[in-house]
C-alpha cells in the first residue's frame, strides 16, 4: 500500500485549476488524496468507476452538456481503454487522464509489468499525447499544462505519474 506524500496533494489543485467539475477514477492507492479532495469538494462531481474505459464515455458526456472533467487510473486501466480510446480520436472532445504507474520501477507484482511498460506507447498509438511527472514539483505544471491542450484544443492527454515518484512497493504477507 502506497503511503499519502507531499506529492498526492499536488494532482487535485492542478485539476482543480483547469476549470473540472467531474472527476472519473477507479480507486487507486496513489490517487488517494485526490480522491478525498474531489469528495470533499461542494464544486466536484467525483464518481466512481467499476473500470476505467467507462470514464471516457462518462467524459465525453461531460463535456456536451458543457462540463469539464477528468479520469484518474492506474497504468493497468490503461488497455481496459484502448478500445474506448477511439471514441475520442474520433468525436474530438477534450480527454484528461492522470495515470499513476505500475510495472515501470521496482515493481513487485510480475503482472502489472506488460501493461505498464506498454503504456505510453499505447496511449501514443491512440493519439494521446503524454508527459511524463517523475518529481513532485513537476506534477502541477504538466497537468496545467495538459489541461490546457485538451480544453483548448479538444485533445486526449495524459499525465503519467512515474513509480519512482510513488515509491518502491513491497509484498505485503
Amino acid at each position: 500500500m502506497t503511503m499519502q506524500t507531499d506529492w498526492q496533494n499536488e494532482v487535485y489543485p492542478a485539476l482543480k485549476s483547469t476549470g473540472i467539475k467531474h472527476l472519473a477514477y477507479v480507486p487507486d492507492a496513489g490517487h488517494t488524496a485526490a480522491i478525498q479532495q474531489a469528495h470533499a469538494d461542494e464544486d466536484i462531481q467525483p464518481i466512481v468507476l467499476t473500470t476505467e474505459e467507462e470514464g471516457i464515455g462518462y467524459l465525453a458526456g461531460a463535456w456536451l452538456g458543457g462540463n469539464r472533467g477528468a479520469l484518474l487510473m492506474q497504468s493497468s486501466g490503461v488497455g481496459n481503454c484502448i478500445n474506448t480510446l477511439a471514441l475520442q480520436s474520433c468525436a474530438r472532445f477534450p480527454l484528461l487522464m492522470v495515470i499513476t504507474m505500475r510495472g515501470d520501477w521496482a515493481e513487485f507484482n510480475q503482472w502489472q509489468n506488460p501493461m505498464g511498460q506498454a503504456t505510453e506507447d499505447a496511449l501514443k498509438l491512440m493519439g494521446v499525447m503524454t508527459w511524463r511527472a517523475d518529481r513532485p514539483e513537476d506534477i502541477g505544471k504538466l497537468i496545467r499544462g495538459a489541461g490546457t491542450m485538451a480544453f483548448d484544443g479538444d485533445c486526449a492527454c495524459a499525465v503519467i505519474l512515474g513509480q519512482q515518484l510513488i515509491g518502491e512497493k513491497k509484498w505485503v504477507d
